[in-house]
């Protein structure tokens, strides 16, 4: 069994959802929003999203880390905001020794919903579902357990790609 942590970052709200797989069976362990204030300086708002991905990380004890990647955004400031967001997430995780990958929307959405172009209620709704939850999670967190839920279903064929570039066999039984 394994315990993935999803982030969705974000300068205002930084989703988190934590997983458990065993085999293809999928558990719901926890999710949550990391809320700043937007009238704060960047900085401030930085250092809460650090520190509570750091908390996220000594309560629940996630074995790896699912990432989402930057989208192009049209707003040229709020792609800096977030990309600051994504890095201090990226941190957390790296400074609490959590192997991470990134993935993108289209992959997260792929995974969960069977089509990369999903809409967010499609993946919320489908979130609920996968993981049996009695209602909708919020957006964030719902878009983190999303990446959570990819993760956890695309780490064996990661492990076999990176596997095959270093040259060593694996076998993969179920």
């Amino acid at each position: 069994m394994i315990r993935v942590l999803g982030v969705d970052p974000g300068s205002r709200f930084t989703g988190w959802g934590i997983v458990e797989m065993d085999k293809n069976r999928l558990r719901h362990v926890a999710h949550g929003v990391i809320s700043t204030k937007s009238g704060d300086p960047l900085p401030a708002r930085l250092s809460v999203i650090h520190k509570g991905l750091l908390g996220v990380v000594a309560e629940f004890s996630p074995q790896e880390a699912g990432v989402e990647q930057i989208f192009s955004a049209k707003n040229t400031l709020s792609a800096l905001k977030l990309g600051h967001a994504r890095g201090v997430a990226l941190l957390a995780l790296e400074e609490s020794s959590v192997p991470i990958t990134e993935y993108t929307a289209l992959q997260v959405k792929s995974a969960v919903v069977g089509y990369g172009k999903a809409a967010k209620e499609q993946v919320q709704e489908m979130v609920k579902r996968l993981l049996s939850l009695p209602e909708v999670p919020p957006e964030d967190g719902a878009d983190a357990l999303a990446v959570a839920i990819c993760h956890g279903r695309t780490r064996s064929t990661n492990a076999a790609i990176l596997a095959s570039r270093a040259g060593v066999k694996m076998e993969f039984r179920r």
